[in-house]
């Protein structure tokens, strides 16, 4: 799974942040999470490519939705075939659809808008899926956490061969979970050479939201979470008056969800240019690796049975 940040700004862009966007590469499928005004330049700029199969939308304010329509416009423009799902809060479809209808966007390829609950499942694959959580902003919102399955417990060949299974097709079949029979007639278990089955990823990304408790059941344990920090404590009494969060109180959400790593995100022109405070605020409560994410930004995230990197 690989993050790259198109958009880390607040509500204003600055020369060094674009308004909020966050593209997520999983096992070849690209995800983008709200598309700020200029998505698709960032998009460019920092080569993420354009095969995008899914966007999800927090809310309809202007710099999470305004990119929308130019980059619909473009994909028309390079005869995209696939369908796009927009997956978008309760009772905006049609505020969607006039988006798009206002700048005469009317793609050749199918639009399909799904309104979303909070606790529903927004996207569902084979081994992960995309659920809508409760968020708190000035307008109806939602956040998201894409959540994968369980994988399966390490195959132990060492042992196997020791209880005489052949190396060939029934490594598969107890690796899937099926008894083996020997020529000997001996049966082979999977839980003779098969380990406990290991946690998949989880990644929340809330949008603009206060401090919430969903946020904290969502993100249990999270390996990343993008939490809304757009004030330091010097100006901690705009937060509740605007729908925010502060950067100690993202990093309050992240420890008490165990999360492992905190990407503070949606930042005051304030400290466009110099983030340090949000940092600072945040490293005071939470003992996982904090950082404000930047535009352009990329790390992978891991599996939690392996190291953790980053660029």
């Amino acid at each position: 799974m690989h993050v790259t940040f198109l958009g880390t700004s607040g509500a204003v862009p600055t020369t060094e942040r674009n308004t909020s966007a966050v593209l997520v590469r999983r096992e070849g499928e690209r995800f983008l999470f709200d598309v700020g005004e200029g998505t698709q330049r960032q998009m460019m700029r920092f080569g993420t490519g354009f095969d995008v199969s899914n966007v999800f939308l927090t809310h309809l304010h202007g710099d999470h939705v305004l990119g929308l329509p130019g980059l619909c416009q473009t994909w028309d423009f390079n005869d995209r075939e696939d369908a796009l799902a927009v997956h978008a809060p309760p009772g905006t479809r049609r505020d969607v659809e006039r988006l798009l209808r206002a700048t005469n966007t009317d793609p050749s390829y199918p639009v399909r808008i799904n309104e979303v609950r909070p606790g529903e499942v927004a996207l569902h694959a084979d081994d992960y899926e995309v659920r809508a959580f409760r968020t708190e902003h000035r307008t109806t919102s939602v956040g998201y956490a894409l959540i994968e399955d369980e994988r399966r417990g390490r195959f132990d060949r060492q042992r196997a061969e020791e209880l005489g299974v052949p190396v060939g097709p029934m490594f598969s079949r107890l690796h899937s979970g099926e008894s083996v029979e020997l020529e000997d007639g001996t049966v082979v278990r999977p839980e003779q050479v098969v380990g406990e089955p290991r946690p998949g990823r989880r990644l929340v990304y809330t949008g603009d939201t206060r401090p919430v408790d969903a946020t904290v059941e969502v993100a249990e344990g999270a390996d990343l979470l993008i939490h809304d920090a757009t004030f330091a404590d010097d100006h901690a009494e705009r937060a509740p008056q605007t729908g925010h969060s502060t950067a100690r109180e993202a990093a309050r959400i992240a420890a008490r969800a165990g999360a492992k790593r905190l990407a503070l995100t949606h930042v005051s022109t304030r400290y466009g240019g110099y983030p340090a405070p949000l940092q600072e605020d945040a490293r005071e409560v939470f003992d996982g690796e904090a950082f404000v994410a930047e535009d352009g930004q990329e790390l992978d995230v891991p599996y939690p049975d392996e190291p953790q990197s980053g660029e």
